[in-house]
């Protein structure tokens, strides 16, 4: 792990770690109200019981947290978990008309909260775009 993604992956991971362990214990009426928000975006979690979705959503938030956090993981590989993360946050955002403004685009007050999760796709784009730390190629001489 290169020494700039550190700060990228401590406040990103530390942040959806405590998300998920404060998932752990979900109740059902929970678990549905966010399985509702989710099926906005991905129908076919309408399908999913609630509780098991919360169980998911929680064990899932909790692998990625500990998956940034941990330092052998490699950045690239965590930056795709994050990606896939933050993007279904922002494909809910964007198929919930109440979320938005009347452009689309810009969040409504109840938006603002998934909204501002863009900094974690911002994030996830860093580390998986950072190139490698590669010696540069050198040709034999004769």
């Amino acid at each position: 792990m290169k020494l700039s993604h550190i700060p990228l992956r401590l406040t990103s991971g530390a942040f959806i770690l405590n998300s998920g362990l404060g998932k752990q214990k979900l109740d059902k009426e929970s678990a549905a109200g966010m399985q509702q928000m989710g099926s906005r975006a991905f129908p076919a979690l309408k399908q999913m019981d609630p509780e098991k979705f919360g169980k998911m959503l929680a064990y899932g938030e909790t692998a990625l947290g500990a998956a940034l956090l941990l330092p052998f993981v490699p950045s690239r590989l965590a930056g795709l978990g994050l990606a896939a993360f933050s993007g279904s946050l922002l494909a809910m955002y964007f198929k919930t008309p109440q979320m938005t403004q009347e452009d689309n685009v810009r969040p409504s007050a109840e938006g603002t909260p998934v909204a501002k999760d863009i900094w974690l796709f911002g994030i996830a784009l860093a580390l998986i775009l950072d190139p490698k730390n590669k010696k540069p190629a050198v040709l034999p001489t004769a």
